[in-house]
């Protein structure tokens, strides 16, 4: 049996004096120290969504190619939604938005859906099963998404007569939660 000596590394950290093992040892505490602040400090100015900020315009094409723009609606209550045809929260909570939208129609209360990372076709197939009766938006490269800092479907925004944003639902809504949002947004608080 014959065994083989294990070459020695080319780097040995034995021989490295004592500075350079602090500087080593120091640097890399700096580095998160300067990035953490800088998160911090950046995570403290207001995103173009936060709540009482107004709310980024856009102009999508519907599913039947026509134009769809935020700005158009303004002097009424309007809910973007961003949904898919493939998530199961936004098919369960698709019914209660349809009610919220013809139970308060009369007070002007617009609905836009937008489809995020979904086909066309199965959108649109989606919205006829259900009964939908607002605009479906497509967003080709997600440019609104990314506008309103978009996770994953559904994100509802509840935006007021004059374009600010009044609520954000990250997730699900429920029926107490989105009757609270409506009630904000057209003004029965």
């Amino acid at each position: 049996m014959t065994t083989r000596a294990i070459p020695r590394s080319r780097f040995d950290l034995r021989r490295l004096s004592l500075r350079h093992l602090v500087i080593a040892a120091v640097l890399p505490v700096l580095l998160v120290g300067v990035l953490g602040t800088a998160l911090l400090v950046r995570g403290t100015a207001p995103t173009p969504t936060a709540i009482g900020g107004v709310a980024p315009d856009f102009v999508l094409a519907d599913l039947d190619g026509n134009p769809v723009r935020l700005a158009d609606l303004r002097g009424q209550p309007v809910i973007v939604n961003f949904w898919a045809s493939w998530c199961v929260p936004c098919v369960e909570e698709f019914p209660l938005l349809r009610a919220a939208a013809d139970r308060h129609a009369e007070t002007g209360l617009v609905v836009v859906g937008i489809v995020y990372r979904d086909r066309s076709e199965a959108a649109r197939d989606f919205m006829a099963r259900n009964g939908a009766t607002w605009d479906a938006a497509m967003d080709p490269g997600e440019r609104v998404a990314q506008a309103y800092g978009i996770l994953g479907p559904p994100e509802t925004f509840f935006i007021g007569r004059d374009g600010t944003i009044v609520a954000r639902q990250l997730g699900q809504f429920s029926a107490a939660s989105l009757d609270e949002n409506v009630a904000a947004i057209i003004g029965e608080e």
